[in-house]
């Protein structure tokens, strides 16, 4: 049963996996490449700082609350013809963007980008469900996982890198090229694909959703700058609760529902939402964080603060790919829990690294985070799908999508809110208190020149509190790793009970071999 693909499809299976890889690419680049452009787009098209915010929040709001609903629309309406429209659309508004008049516009184009980005997310994880089978799968989403790691952890560098030669526009450039490729090589080599048993998406839970999810995403946004107490932060959070009810409601009334609730009675699917909420915390908060503490904060350039992020990010060039190759040997969970305990040791290590540390000292703990992270990042889109029947690959997808996506949301507003905090118990022990609260968030956002400018702050003081308070952050994030990992190895290494738990014919043996 494993070798129904025949030599002959070899090659087109290769370019509909290149397809998906030159997309899975571009996504992430249209994430970091305008955080790096930032200063520059607020030069040239203007805005007030809260507008500017949104350059980067429109587009991870509705990335990320519209991933559930492309799934769904994938299965129904077919996974080729969704990652088609989604591709050409995220393209065409990337165009858009880079000529954009001014910031109102300007983010009213990246939260379009975000809703084409899910559908061509979607449709395209879901399609490439149906090329491969057993390992061979895992293998083909390892590849992605790399792609789109690589674009996530050198988008800052290749985008600094292009604004520096030819302008901020020019970013937009890249996935404008990367968007065409992919497109071009989807409509030509794709299979069109649907769940047989489909009957339309679910509107009323696929609504429901998507408005929890974008309610709930916005409060968190919203409640570092206004405070969680603040009366529109809590009706945004209350509204996203009584949503989720709703949908809860929903979805156990309809026939065809596109969340099938009764898969959280399975362990194993449990462990792969956990397994896609790991990297948030674990890494990517770093990738925003690392860079604001070695320029803003300890007064590297930003070519030096590039060069020593390489350390965290290049690993996700090779282990990724790596980790698939591991299959033949070691179980899937195996892999993912060691990885996250590498990843666990890692962020211990650097958080004994006081602010000033040598060049050294500092890379090789963000080396070893990076290989920990390396190892799951390869391997957790293969196990979304492997946990379902596979003509629901499209749900699969959306859920951990959803998760992954919105969890790195919700996990740099949460951190970044908890590091302030931190910071102002520190300077509030030693200093006027009234004043701790403003330089603190200062700090956060690497303005140390501002916050030394306020009343009784040194700079020195200033930069004890905020090296404790990123030490004490990074222990946190070390024990919510350990916690990931455990539950990884109880949950995905469980055997898959036969007749109730949907196994994907292939993973069976890999799954089962955990326990």
């Amino acid at each position: 049963m494993t070798q129904t693909i025949t030599r002959p499809s070899t090659a087109r299976q290769a370019l509909v996996l290149l397809s998906v890889c030159l997309a899975a690419a571009a996504m992430p680049l249209t994430f970091t490449g305008p955080a790096v452009a930032l200063p520059a787009i607020g030069k040239t098209l203007g805005g007030s700082p809260i507008a500017l915010n949104w350059v980067t929040n429109a587009f991870m709001l509705t990335f990320g609350s519209s991933l559930m609903a492309a799934g769904g629309l994938a299965d129904a309406y077919g996974r080729k013809r969704l990652f088609l429209i989604g591709v050409g659309a995220f393209g065409m508004i990337s165009a858009a963007l880079a000529v954009a008049p001014d910031i109102l516009w300007f983010d009213l184009g990246r939260a379009a980008q975000g809703i084409a980005a899910a559908a061509a997310f979607s449709g395209g994880m879901a399609a490439l469900a149906q090329e491969f089978e057993g390992r061979a799968r895992i293998r083909a989403f390892s590849i992605v996982g790399t792609s789109f790691g690589v674009g996530l952890a050198f988008g800052p560098i290749a985008s600094g890198l292009m604004i520096d030669a030819f302008g901020w526009r020019s970013i937009f450039g890249l996935v404008v090229v990367l968007a065409a490729l992919a497109l071009a090589l989807g409509a030509r080599f794709l299979r069109e694909t649907r769940d047989p048993d489909a009957t339309g998406l679910d509107w009323p839970g696929a609504l429901s959703f998507t408005l929890a999810l974008a309610l709930f995403t916005y409060g968190v946004l919203l409640a570092p700058e206004r405070g969680w107490a603040e009366p529109t932060v809590m009706t945004l959070l209350a509204g996203s609760a009584a949503l989720f009810i709703a949908f809860g409601v929903i979805e156990r009334r309809v026939a065809r529902p596109m969340l099938d609730l009764t898969l959280f009675r399975y362990p194993r699917f449990v462990g792969v939402q956990l397994l896609a909420a790991a990297p948030a915390y674990a890494f990517v908060v770093l990738l925003i964080l690392l860079p604001v503490r070695f320029i803003g904060i300890e007064g590297l350039s930003e070519i030096a603060a590039g060069r020593l992020m390489i350390a965290l990010s290049a690993p996700l060039l090779a282990l990724p790919f790596a980790a698939g190759l591991l299959t033949r040997w070691f179980a899937p969970a195996a892999i993912c829990g060691v990885g996250l305990l590498i990843c666990a040791v890692g962020l211990f290590w650097l958080s004994r690294m006081p602010l000033g540390s040598e060049t050294m000292g500092v890379a090789m703990p963000m080396a070893l985070i990076g290989i920990g992270i390396s190892l799951p990042w390869g391997l957790m889109d293969g196990l979304a799908v492997s946990v379902v029947p596979k003509e629901r690959a499209g749900m699969a997808t959306g859920i951990f999508s959803t998760t992954r996506v919105a969890g790195e949301g919700v996990a740099l507003a949460v951190v970044s809110a908890v590091l302030s905090a931190l910071t102002a118990g520190h300077l509030a022990a030693g200093t006027a208190a009234a004043h701790a609260g403003p330089a603190a968030q200062l700090l956060v956002t690497g303005d140390i020149v501002a916050a030394a400018a306020l009343p009784l702050m040194s700079r020195a003081a200033l930069m004890q509190s905020y090296g404790d308070a990123f030490a004490t952050l990074l222990l946190m994030l070390c024990a919510i790793t350990i916690l990931t990992a455990i539950v990884v190895f109880a949950f995905l290494g469980r055997r898959a009970e036969t007749g109730t738990e949907p196994v994907v014919e292939g993973e069976e043996r890999l799954c089962t071999s955990q326990a």
